[in-house]
């Protein structure tokens, strides 16, 4: 839903002064020509610089895998944000949410409370935000699983966390080259080499 029309042309780039106390969530869907992919974290907006070739086939493959061996009552979904709180709403690379989840077209943005999986790919300026920030919000929002994908010789290397829900802290389950097998948060089994993999045509 955008609210564009509340703005005047002199405030095309409105989102570029920050109001005291920072942005909201819900302003995300009001703010004028916000840039692609823009997230909210603690009230600032971050936004994406663009993605390389690894960054786009690594979420093209984990999202694809995951919706096929995915059971029918789930749908993975790539770059869709989560509204964790006023101050909060990232956008994971990939999600797994319930097909229920679905609140229609105009959809912009998930409870965490719907969100089975979170999957970060590792950027070099997403550092600091995928392998700490990011994790230590989705873990305080009870999302129960988180996977972070980095890049080692141009293939993916997953790590695999599970939410410990007495303390709301990610546990470390494994780490995966070359072929990933998982029995939580559902079997899946994915072939990280085929990363590379071109379809045949038609």
């Amino acid at each position: 839903m955008s609210a564009a029309g509340e703005y005047g042309p002199d405030d095309q780039y409105e989102w570029a002064r920050p109001p005291a106390g920072g942005w909201t969530a819900d302003d995300l869907d009001r703010l004028p020509d916000l840039p692609p992919h823009t997230e909210l974290i603690d009230g600032s907006l971050v936004l994406m610089s663009p993605q390389t070739r690894f960054h786009a086939r690594a979420v093209h493959l984990l999202e694809g895998v995951l919706g096929e061996q995915a059971p029918d009552r789930f749908e993975a979904i790539g770059r869709m944000t989560v509204k964790l709180d006023r101050r909060n709403r990232p956008e994971p690379d990939v999600l797994v949410v319930p097909v229920e989840a679905d609140t229609g077209p105009a959809q912009t943005w998930f409870r965490p409370g719907d969100v089975l999986l979170a999957v970060e790919v590792v950027s070099a300026d997403s550092l600091e935000r995928d392998r700490e920030v990011k994790p230590r919000k989705y873990a305080q929002a009870r999302v129960p699983h988180f996977w972070r994908v980095e890049q080692r010789d141009g293939l993916p290397v997953v790590y695999v966390y599970e939410l410990d829900p007495a303390t709301l802290a990610y546990m470390p389950v494994d780490i995966f080259h070359q072929r990933l097998k998982v029995d939580r948060p559902f079997p899946v089994e994915i072939d990280l080499t085929a990363i590379n993999r071109r379809e045949p045509r038609a």
